[in-house]
């Protein structure tokens, strides 16, 4: 009984416990509650009177700062913001907004982030600022003023800035769903003319696709005005070429030309200036003719005659200007004012009402009087207030509203409303004048009744003051007089223009020059600027322009290259010229240098699991200097949608590929790439597709890259690239270039068969003038691998200028090579390289540069010294040339011309050739089939060291002097040889056969040259296909079959047949193979001009030079050339000159002549080194042509040489 009890006790216990636990937690649960319910409304009205506090120490500490006045700055803050509009073309759109700030702040528009110069372009943009209210006016919107436009305010505060958008839009739209695309092509660049002459500009236009009897719609503009058809201008459109055609130049035609094409798609413009010249002046130092002539404000005896005043006044400063007036229909002109006229404004009087008048303007200064002005379009004298049929008998009211519309020295101009009554016959006008200080009216116009509410007073007292009053009368009676205008002294009231301030002057490109300055200051009725420019040094100042402009900047074209200008601008109103502005410093005219343009082409070359190699084409314009390096971004891409672009390499890389690294694999990237100059950061290429970061397994190997060309000639040029950066599976053993003309519808051809190892090529055979485009592919064992992105198109030209490398041989018979540059920039460098690979080892040469010459100069000629040597000046645009090194041991080889053998009388025989440059202690040897022969009998030598003429004579040639000629030439260190071959069989005339860089040429000389001679080639006994490799032909005298890159299967014999309709001659030539290959290097081994005569048909009266002509003519640089060829011929020949195979043409260079049919001549003025060269008078008729050959050699005299 006692355990249970107590087990009772302890649940009784138990349970109590938890029921305590219970409402004693409830319990506490309930303060706890009641406890935060009080601190929530306690934190309430604390935190009000927290905040309450806070505002009144806020305040008290405003009113405390604006105590201080250098507290009262605060940022810049836009009130009002610009906002984006949609306008269409040709419209005006006006961006506003309000800015406040301490200090005011100022204020920058800018277009897509550059910066808009408002100054510079006062036709397209006006910026205005007032009360803090800010606009920008774009006038005459175009499609490429779509941009953002941003406004920036900016004050010691801090910046800040906003953005609106304009959009243009053109309201073309595609008709019928066709979408046209327009080009405009063969445009025309910067024109200068003469007044008097007429000029022609044109464009082609192609419109594409060709819809039928459709066309565009084809507009000029000059100045931003429309031209339209008329005396002096008219228009045409064939369908394919626009053409405007300028009759009799003015300078009112001087102007910026614009062609606009309109579509219904769109359209497309193109715009240069056109300079008009002054016609030379009759009498000299009399000015040049006014120009723009107006007329203005006509009434029915009355007219105001404006005009622009010259930009050249002439020995002295212009007087004044005389205005004539001619009735239309007549041809007899007027002059309406006895004494000149300072202002460029006159009212003329006293016309006939109903008549029409043209008016023209003549300046004068103390040399005489000028040209008339082109005449003004007519005016017809009308007044344009009597239009109102008059009421009969009614005395006329008084005249109101009269005011001084002009007042000068010369006149003064009154204007007033006519009377609301007027009588049936009309009204005359009394106007009379007081001296001011008395009461005394005098009639103005006693002599002369006014019938238009203008008149002009003349004969006023300079200085002095009137007041003025008109009434009017008619038969029924005379007005009241009008209210009396105020006091007005006779004087000019428009000032002379205040000086533009200082002139600065950039360089532009390698005729022009870009001329900036202040404007005038408080300038009224400004007409526009004239610029003038002069040769540092001398007095004579030329005007850049003829018609005044109103910017602040102009391009001045038309100077000369190299020469250093200095740029004055004057500005001029009606009253006259404003003093000149402050001159600019000197400016040499060479090419400015701007930032680069675009990259473009950015593809893959390589990729892995982390890396991918890029390549990309350099700019097509490098801003007038090199390209100094590139800078490459990267993005990511997901889904089609590209990441935020991040910098690769915050270091430039100089080559036109590059290696981006620690890539994740798989993912999709995005490249851009930059291009860097000595000027700044060109803009982002257009970004690559994207490019998968994932290994390749490729066998072949990848595209070579980093194509460029050096020594672009003529006929030939130099490709250099870089092998691919991926090899495949095995290494890259060869690479084979493509080429083809770039024109539609050509197909790539190999330059050559076999694969090439090395990185450079030396293209031949390209055609003047014409444009091409090269790849290049690699192979390895695989196979080829991809072609390189295309280089191109590259123009085959010899540039104006162009200079080769020179061996040099001094006195003590130190050998170098020199070359020459004249279009040196700044910065500009001499780059040598061998073999395509700059120098780096100078133990082999010592290089010197003095200005615009190198030299580099052979420390120790020997075998390793063989090779192409290259030299590439920078900051240029291809300035570069090579010379090949080629002969044995020390050989180098400074033959001034050719190897040559000539037939003499009674078969005679003369082998020649001239050297250069020699010192006193050169010898020569004379070698026949590697053996030296002797004077004697046989042979006969000369070395006459005055001209540097060697020779050899022979009595008669025989079967056994088949072979080799040689001359080898021993002077001090340099050594150097030239050959004549000898093939022949028995007595038949022997052929030549010469050695070039291109391969071999076969060829024989015949003593002239019908039209009718048929010439076949034979290889093997089968007739010779002509190809790009092998060509045949006939130059002058001579037949010739050329080789390009002989092969083996070209060795064998060679036929030619020779066939005047009745004989024939056939002769043989067996190649064997031996001796050097031509391939890529150039040898020395010299042409020869064979001078056998095969007589195929008789002599007759053909066309021949016979006689006059030296043949080398040495002459000292500066000098005038002149020499004369008595040539002859039945009918009378064809005469041409050429230089070094090339057609010369008369010009201020050259002047030809060819007189009474026997006497030609040449003659060059002041001639320089670059004259040197190769020269032939060549005469034709209908029976045969022949060339009369001669050498010039211009040497620099020895102070020269060491004056520099």
């Amino acid at each position: 009984g006692l355990v249970e009890v107590q087990e009772e006790v302890k649940e009784e216990g138990v349970g109590h416990v938890a029921m305590r636990n219970l409402f004693s937690l409830e319990t506490s649960s309930m303060e706890t509650i009641t406890v935060e319910k009080k601190s929530r409304k306690r934190h309430i009205r604390e935190s009000a009177d927290r905040l309450e506090l806070s505002k009144k120490v806020s305040t008290r500490a405003e009113f405390r700062k604006k105590q201080n006045s250098d507290n009262l700055t605060h940022p810049p803050e836009f009130i009002v913001r610009p906002r984006g509009q949609t306008v269409w073309e040709g419209k005006t759109v006006k961006l506003h907004c309000t800015v406040s700030g301490w200090p005011k702040p100022r204020i920058a528009w800018y277009k897509n982030n550059v910066v808009i110069d408002e100054k510079a372009h006062p036709d397209k943009y006006t910026a205005e600022s007032n009360y803090n209210m800010h606009s920008l006016e774009i006038k005459s919107c175009d499609f490429l003023d779509t941009a953002q436009y941003r406004v920036s305010a900016l004050n010691i505060k801090g910046e800040s800035s906003s953005v609106a958008t304009v959009v243009i839009k053109n309201g073309f739209c595609s008709e019928h769903g066709v979408t046209f695309e327009t080009a405009i092509i063969d445009s025309f660049e910067v024109a200068f003319g003469r007044e008097g002459e007429t000029l022609s500009l044109g464009c082609t236009v192609i419109v594409y696709p060709t819809v039928k009897r459709y066309q565009p719609d084809v507009l000029w503009y000059r100045d931003g005005k429309a031209l339209s058809e008329s005396k002096w201008v008219h228009t045409h459109w064939s369908g394919e070429k626009a053409t405007l055609t300028l009759v009799h130049l003015n300078k009112e035609d001087e102007g910026l030309y614009t062609l606009r094409v309109n579509t219904k798609s769109g359209f497309q413009s193109y715009s240069a200036y056109v300079f008009v010249r002054d016609e030379e002046v009759e009498l000299e130092g009399v000015p040049v003719a006014p120009l723009d002539v107006r007329c203005h404000d006509a009434n029915k005896d009355y007219v105001v005659v404006t005009w622009k005043q010259p930009a050249v006044e002439g020995s002295s400063s212009i007087l004044g200007y005389f205005i004539d007036r001619c009735e239309v229909g007549h041809h007899h002109w007027a002059q309406c004012n006895d004494t000149p006229v300072k202002y460029a404004r006159f009212p003329v009087t006293g016309l006939i009402e109903g008549r029409s008048y043209t008016f023209r303007v003549r300046a004068i200064n103390r040399a005489g009087v000028s040209r008339p002005s082109r005449a003004s379009d007519p005016v017809t004298a009308i007044d344009p207030h009597d239009r109102i049929s008059p009421l009969l008998g009614v005395v006329p009211g008084e005249p109101t509203d009269l005011v001084v519309t002009e007042a000068t020295k010369n006149y003064v101009v009154l204007a007033w409303s006519p009377p609301a009554q007027r009588g049936h016959e009309g009204v005359v006008y009394l106007v009379e004048k007081c001296v001011a200080g008395s009461e005394c009216w005098q009639r103005a116009n006693t002599g002369m009744p006014v019938k238009s509410p203008r008149f002009a007073l003349f004969d006023l007292a300079e200085g002095k003051s009137y007041s003025f009053r008109v009434r009017c009368c008619n038969s029924a009676g005379m007005s009241e007089a009008s209210s009396a205008t105020g006091d007005i002294t006779v004087g000019d009231m428009l000032d002379l223009p205040a000086a533009p301030g200082p002139a600065v002057a950039t360089r532009n490109t390698d005729t022009s020059v870009v001329v900036s300055w202040g404007a005038s200051k408080d300038v009224k009725h400004l007409v526009g600027y004239y610029i003038n420019y002069t040769v540092a040094g001398s007095d004579v100042w030329t005007p850049a322009n003829n018609k005044p402009v109103k910017g602040t900047r102009f391009v001045c074209h038309g100077l000369n290259t190299g020469e250093s200008c200095v740029f004055r601008v004057k500005a001029v109103n009606a009253a006259g010229y404003s003093h000149s502005s402050l001159e600019s410093e000197a400016v040499v005219v060479k090419a400015g240098i701007a930032i680069p343009g675009v990259p473009s082409g950015v593809h893959l070359m390589e990729a892995a699991r982390d890396y991918m190699v890029l390549a990309w084409r350099e700019p097509v314009v490098t801003g007038g200097a090199d390209i100094r390096g590139y800078f490459v971004d990267y993005r990511t891409v997901k889904g089609g949608v590209g990441g935020q672009w991040h910098e690769l390499n915050p270091k430039a890389v100089t080559c036109t590929s590059y290696k981006a690294e620690n890539l994740k694999e798989n993912l999709f990237y995005q490249f851009q790439v930059r291009a860097i100059n000595m000027a700044g950061v060109s803009e982002a290429s257009l970004p690559s597709a994207a490019l998968e970061c994932k290994e390749w397994t490729i066998a072949k190997p990848g595209a070579p890259h980093d194509l460029h060309v050096l020594e672009v000639r003529d006929s030939s040029l130099v490709l250099l690239w870089e092998p691919p950066t991926f090899d495949g599976r095995t290494p890259v053993n060869g690479f084979y270039v493509d080429i083809k003309q770039a024109v539609a519808g050509e197909d790539w051809k190999g330059v050559h068969e076999k694969a090439t190892k090395l990185k450079y090529m030396k293209v031949n055979g390209l055609i003047a003038g014409r444009s091409y485009v090269f790849r290049v592919r690699a192979q390895n064992l695989a196979g080829v691998g991809k072609t390189s992105a295309v280089l191109g198109p590259v123009l085959a030209l010899t540039m104006p200028g162009t200079h080769e490398i020179i061996l040099d041989v001094d006195d003590d018979g130190v050998i170098s090579m020199i070359f020459e540059c004249s279009e040196m920039a700044e910065g500009s460098e001499f780059i040598w390289s061998k073999n395509y690979k700059t120098l780096t080892d100078t133990s082999r040469l010592t290089i010197v540069t003095e200005g615009g010459k190198s030299r580099a100069i052979f420390n120790a000629p020997s075998l390793e010294d063989l090779g192409i040597f290259s030299c590439e000046v920078t900051n240029t645009v291809g300035v570069s040339a090579s010379y090949t090194l080629t002969e044995a041991g020390e050989s180098l080889s400074h033959f001034a011309t050719q190897m040559a053998m000539e037939l003499l009388e009674k078969g005679r025989v003369r082998f020649w050739t001239q050297v250069e440059k020699f010192t006193t202690g050169c010898h020569v040897d004379y070698v026949f089939n590697d053996a030296i022969v002797e004077n004697g009998e046989k042979y006969q030598m000369n070395f006459d060291k005055n001209s540097g003429i060697i020779e050899m004579f022979m009595d008669s040639l025989a079967v056994t002097d088949e072979g080799t000629f040689t001359f080898n030439l021993v002077d001090g260190k340099a050594k150097g040889s030239t050959s004549l071959v000898l093939i022949g069989e028995g007595k038949a005339t022997p052929h030549l056969v010469k050695s070039t860089e291109h391969g071999i040429v076969l060829y024989s000389l015949i003593t002239y040259h019908m039209e009718d001679l048929q010439v076949g080639w034979l290889h093997k006994e089968a007739k010779i296909a002509h190809s790009d490799r092998v060509q045949c032909g006939v130059t002058g005298e001579q037949l010739w079959l050329k080789v390009n890159e002989p092969t083996e299967k070209d060795k064998g014999k060679y036929t030619i047949n020779i066939c005047d309709g009745k004989d024939g001659v056939k002769r043989f030539c067996d190649l064997s193979g031996q001796g050097e290959e031509p391939t890529h290097t150039h040898t020395h081994t010299h042409t020869h001009r064979e001078m056998y005569r095969n007589k195929l048909i008789e002599e007759g009266d053909r066309a021949r030079v016979v006689g006059g002509l030296p043949d080398v003519v040495t002459i000292q640089e500066g000098k005038s050339l002149n020499l004369t060829g008595n040539v002859w011929g039945d009918p009378a020949p064809e005469v041409t000159w050429m230089k070094n195979d090339r057609e010369l043409v008369s010009d201020e260079r050259y002047a030809l002549k060819f007189e009474h049919g026997k006497f030609a001549s040449i003659t060059i003025a002041a001639v320089t080194t670059t004259d040197s060269g190769k020269y032939a008078l060549l005469v034709k008729n209908k029976y045969g042509t022949e060339a009369g050959e001669f050498t010039v050699s211009v040497y620099i005299p020895e102070e020269e040489k060491k004056k520099e």
